[in-house]
């Protein structure tokens, strides 16, 4: 719908054209039948409407604040056609049907209700003009020279009779263009409201949503796509889905249906981010049909970079369950005998005269004897829990007594040194102590033995904020500048027996993990061969209530 102040401005250029045609033909006339009407009126008339043309632009601005100034140009406009007709001749000028112009511009401005009193000024005028050309001996038109006064009566009847009727027709057709204009609108706020409506719905969408053309060109980018991938719009709209998305190109062929699956595809690959982190998304294609046929494709992703490391990790927690319920099952088998043979061996070794290679050989049996018996506590523990006996406790205090251990230990060089970072204040956790020191112990000498060239070993904890806990938790972090660990193998290294260093059994983060998340904890490696690893473990708030260890229970070990 056009503003009022569009309007105006239309009024004024109409006006300012009208006036200029009037001057010309005033001039025209004067030109052929000099004498025809006083020209100094005249053209002084049209000069002044003019100026007051130039006074209504400047004033435009001010219009939709006081209407009177619209009243009042349409009045002076009245006014002004009323001097030219009278200044021509008043019943007999052929100027009278300028008053149209003044009743059109009322009827669009101001509608019904400007047309029909500006129509009426008008009349009012013309009649007044005509009457005193009849009355007044100082009217500009000589009385020889006027019509009859019937003749006068029927042309101002005829003039003010096309004036009202110009004023109605106008303002029925602009009184229906306001109405079509307020439909129009009201259409427009009604589909702009439904289109933003739909905008927030696929913007408030979890996954990310692009719109791909049939040449595979990306025509939108929702912003959960902007927040998986991290491209701006202005990154990913009208380049190629493959380049941004960076799927291989055989992937396209699948979204256009190869297979015989009408558009649709599903997949899954990995994706490179501007800041340079690496996730993995999960993607499925629908075809995009209008009215008129295929348009394009539907593309949905998601994240799954966590759902697939859980995966995997509820993957290893179902093979360590195995293990675990093996290992219950065989320990007692092993265990029994193994300690009947050491014992015997060892009367054997105290009771027999052994030159020195047999008692060297009997030294290696018992050593190995109770490697093996170590192994199997070790298995044990791992697989049967023990009673916690939880108590609130300073985990600042496990590491300095784990920093000294190992300080003192066999295993430290002289280019190693052992560093604990903790805060002044106490950090409380309500634990098994015993178990946050295995967790720290196995964490520390793993790292320590992962320098075999030196570095430092540094030992921190800091409290943890968790959702619905009474007490805040911890996370213990131990890091290390040793040799670090393949990508491939970080998802496999709390698996049993994956051990890397000669002396262990490689239960010793089985065991951590195990404990950790019996806590409803997590555990977090990041490692870069070469540079080091750095392992976060997450205790939570709340401590789980131990129960006693079931068969269902050490199933769903994770």
């Amino acid at each position: 719908m056009a503003t009022l102040r569009k309007k105006l401005l239309w009024l004024i250029a109409i006006r300012a054209v009208a006036l200029t045609v009037v001057l010309g033909s005033a001039i025209l006339v004067q030109i052929q039948a000099p004498g025809t009407f006083p020209v100094d009126p005249f053209f002084f008339l049209i000069g002044l409407t003019y100026a007051l043309t130039a006074l209504y632009a400047v004033t435009t601005r001010f219009a939709e604040r006081h209407r009177w100034l619209i009243d009042l140009q349409l009045a002076g406009d009245a006014v002004t056609v009323s001097a030219i007709v009278h200044l021509t001749g008043g019943v007999t000028s052929y100027f009278s049907s300028l008053y149209a112009l003044p009743v059109i511009a009322a009827s669009i401005t101001l509608y019904w209700r400007g047309g029909m009193l500006i129509a009426f000024l008008s009349g009012l005028l013309y009649g007044g003009i005509v009457v005193l050309q009849y009355s007044s001996p100082l009217a500009p038109t000589a009385a020889a020279a006027l019509p009859p006064i019937r003749l006068a009566l029927f042309t101002v009847g005829l003039n003010l009779f096309g004036l009202f009727a110009v004023a109605v027709l106008s303002g029925y057709l602009a009184e229906g263009q306001r109405r079509a204009d307020v439909r129009l609108q009201r259409a427009s706020n009604r589909i702009a409201d439904l289109q933003a409506f739909n905008q927030h719905i696929i913007d408030s969408l979890p996954s990310g949503l692009a719109t791909v053309d049939a040449d595979g060109r990306l025509l939108s980018f929702n912003r959960a796509a902007q927040a998986i991938t991290g491209l701006t719009l202005a990154d990913a709209l009208a380049r190629e889905a493959d380049e941004v998305l960076q799927f291989p190109r055989d992937v396209l062929d699948g979204m256009r249906g190869s297979g015989g699956s009408g558009g649709r595809y599903r997949a899954e690959f990995g994706f490179g981010r501007p800041d340079g982190s690496h996730i993995e998304l999960g993607f499925s294609t629908a075809p995009f049909v209008t009215p008129a046929g295929l348009s394009g494709y539907l593309v949905t992703f998601q994240d799954v970079t966590h759902s697939k490391r859980q995966e995997r990790e509820a993957r290893a927690q179902q093979r360590l369950a195995a293990v675990g319920e093996m290992a219950a099952g065989i320990a007692h088998e092993i265990r029994n005998p193994l300690a009947s043979m050491s014992g015997s061996m060892q009367v054997l070794r105290q009771e027999l005269s052994l030159n020195e290679e047999q008692a060297q050989l009997m030294d290696i049996v018992l050593r190995e004897s109770e490697r093996l018996n170590d192994t199997i506590r070790s298995f044990l523990a791992y697989a049967r829990p023990q009673s916690r006996e939880a108590s609130r406790h300073d985990i600042r205090g496990v590491l300095n007594d784990t920093a000294t251990l190992l300080r003192n230990s066999v295993e430290l060089r002289e280019d190693h040194e052992v560093v604990v970072d903790a805060s002044d204040e106490p950090v409380w956790y309500f634990a098994d102590e015993n178990q946050i020191r295995q967790i720290v112990w196995n964490l520390a000498t793993n790292g320590l033995r992962a320098m075999p060239s030196g570095g430092r070993l540094r030992l921190s904890v800091a409290p943890e904020l968790s959702p619905n806990a009474s007490e805040p938790g911890a996370v213990v972090r131990v890091e290390d500048q040793g040799v670090g660990i393949a990508p491939a193998e970080l998802d496999r290294i709390f698996q049993p027996f994956r051990g890397g260093f000669r002396g262990g059994t490689g239960l010793g983060l089985a065991i951590v993990h195990r404990i950790v998340t019996d806590y409803g904890g997590a555990i977090d490696v990041r490692s870069q061969p070469g540079v080091g690893t750095t392992v976060e473990v997450h205790l939570p708030g709340r401590t789980p209530v131990l129960t006693a260890p079931t068969e269902e229970r050490k199933t769903a070990l994770v």
